[in-house]
């Protein structure tokens, strides 16, 4: 008897998600120590002390905070991220944010007030993380020369 309509009410609920994105939350006051991965969205308002590995895009709130590198497709950070960011498509740096590590991605967008203290690299060779093997020989430093007067 109550089977029966248990059944059908998940039957439903099955039905009526297919739509609905999939958004995992670290809430404001939580703390995750390890490395966090993730098939869908990801939105970070507390504290992950470790890696993030997003396949889709990760939102990190004003009050989140990461110690340790963040690898996702697309970024929203207006908190802090303590490590190397790696976006293969588009990365926003809201206002309030803070990053203290290297940034590789595609496409970047920063808001004034938005502080970076490491190096940037922009472009499809960024996103595909290829960066370092082929900026390096473009950047090699030619010979000095001798002049003679």
């Amino acid at each position: 008897m109550f089977g029966k309509n248990n059944n059908q009410q998940k039957t439903a609920m099955k039905n009526d998600m297919p739509g609905q994105p999939n958004i995992n939350i670290i809430s404001s006051g939580s703390v995750l120590t390890g490395t966090l991965n993730s098939k869908s969205d990801l939105r970070i308002s507390g504290t992950i002390d470790g890696e993030v590995k997003a396949e889709s895009k990760c939102i990190v709130s004003e009050s989140g905070l990461v110690k340790g590198d963040l690898v996702t497709k697309e970024a929203d950070i207006a908190g802090t991220v303590q490590g190397e960011l790696k976006v293969s498509n588009r990365l926003i740096l809201r206002a309030s944010a803070r990053i203290t590590g290297d940034i590789q991605t595609k496409v970047l967008m920063v808001e004034e007030g938005a502080q970076i203290d490491g190096s940037c690299k922009m472009g499809e060779i960024a996103a595909t993380g290829n960066a370092k093997q082929n900026t390096t020989s473009s950047w090699k430093k030619e010979p000095e020369k001798k002049v003679s007067a």
